[in-house]
């Protein structure tokens, strides 16, 4: 049997360093825990980056995997299979929306979306995102990207692609026009800082698209599913997206993503125009129906939102408590961001020693995202361990 010392030489040795790993070995995950070879249990807040809403080992989506797994673990789009449909109807149901397109992951799902942009408006019309907004990192989701450090040395990227800064509303009056195919918009970013998109931002967007008719589309990667107390984020707020992207929580810890569209944008496909070879996977499609029944069925997005808004409050006041190291706290459900004065990685470092995983984004910004089966017992551990991390 490896040790740890030679697990992470072999990771240095065999794999591509294109992720600067957590010195961590995980034996295996139990419900909100994550258990390391050398016996330390860990309270998991990054939850597989917003992947693992139901924690780890839930019964009814390994049910899932198992019973779906015995019949055929792939089948190809040519034909229809029951998982894929029915998941298919649930998003549909749960959007308000009308078709979905199956993908592996959030970035094809983008690059799903592209496709479908350029086919509907033509290739010189251009494409509204924002300021620190992630989409992916293929070279058509990386082009909608608004962080300069992961396009620098990717250039040339996609044309008629700008950026607007966040949160502005001016910038929107002055940018959109009749020219304008589509809006990328995230109502949370979460690579860029847990930031909450404004009531007056998303007015002013609706008021431009009923004159200019651009397509809007949410990339609800992240913050979909239940994490911020709705289906999706954008349901906060007054306004209803032509698509939507979609993954991460959606596969139960498999890969899947989708592209969601109304009725509207539901026929611009045609036969061969997309496609996607393990898009739309069974086994991914068995385990998601698992998570959303869950999750919604269930009504485990109700205490999301309870025990969120009860996290946010704390947070506030621990913040109003240590106004000189805290700028601000911020976020839906669970999905929460702590700004910190300075680089948040010393504290992430300083959770982990207190056995509780979390993540440092934009460079200040402590990120805590919850698995959605999480109570007020492991949100008191971490706010009673935050509290002594500051006194430190």
């Amino acid at each position: 049997m490896e040790t740890d010392r030679d697990i992470f030489k072999l990771e240095r040795e065999f794999l591509l360093q294109t992720y600067k790993r957590i010195p961590i070995n995980i034996s295996h995950g139990d419900g909100v825990y994550l258990f390391s070879t050398d016996g330390k249990k860990y309270l998991d807040f990054f939850s597989g980056l917003a992947v693992n809403a139901l924690g780890y080992g839930n019964k009814k989506v390994i049910d899932a995997i198992e019973k779906q797994a015995k019949k055929f673990i792939h089948l190809s789009n040519y034909y229809v299979n029951e998982p894929h449909v029915k998941l298919a109807e649930k998003l549909i149901q749960l959007s308000g929306l009308n078709k979905v397109f199956f993908t592996n992951s959030g970035t094809e799902a983008a690059e799903a979306s592209l496709k479908l942009v350029r086919k509907a408006t033509g290739p010189d019309t251009k494409i509204i995102t924002f300021s620190n907004a992630f989409h992916g990192r293929t070279y058509g989701s990386m082009s909608l990207g608004g962080k300069e450090k992961y396009k620098i040395h990717f250039s040339p990227l996609l044309p008629h692609i700008s950026q607007l800064e966040f949160n502005n509303a001016d910038k929107l009056e002055k940018n959109i026009d009749s020219n304008t195919a589509a809006v990328y918009l995230e109502f949370i970013q979460g690579e860029g800082g847990v930031r909450v998109v404004s009531n007056e931002f998303v007015t002013k967007l609706k008021t431009l698209k009923s004159e200019c008719d651009f397509i809007l589309i949410a990339d609800e990667v992240q913050s979909g599913i239940g994490r911020t107390g709705k289906p999706f984020a954008y349901q906060h707020f007054d306004i209803v997206p032509d698509l939507v992207l979609v993954a991460k929580a959606i596969g139960g810890g498999l890969p899947l993503g989708a592209l969601i569209t109304n009725d509207k944008y539901s026929s611009i496909f045609g036969f061969g125009d997309h496609g996607s070879t393990f898009g739309g996977n069974p086994v991914s499609c068995a385990a998601g129906l698992a998570v959303i029944d869950e999750i919604f069925t269930n009504r485990l997005w109700e205490q999301v939102a309870h025990i969120g808004n009860y996290f946010i409050d704390k947070l506030k006041s621990i913040q109003k408590q240590n106004s000189d190291k805290i700028i601000d706290v911020r976020g839906l459900g669970f999905i929460v961001g702590i700004e910190l004065n300075q680089n948040c990685s010393n504290i992430v470092e300083e959770f982990r020693r207190n056995e509780i995983l979390v993540n440092c984004t934009n460079d200040n910004v402590i990120r805590v995202l919850p698995p959605l089966i999480s109570t007020k017992v492991e949100i008191d551990q971490f706010l009673k361990i935050f509290e002594s991390i500051l006194r430190k």
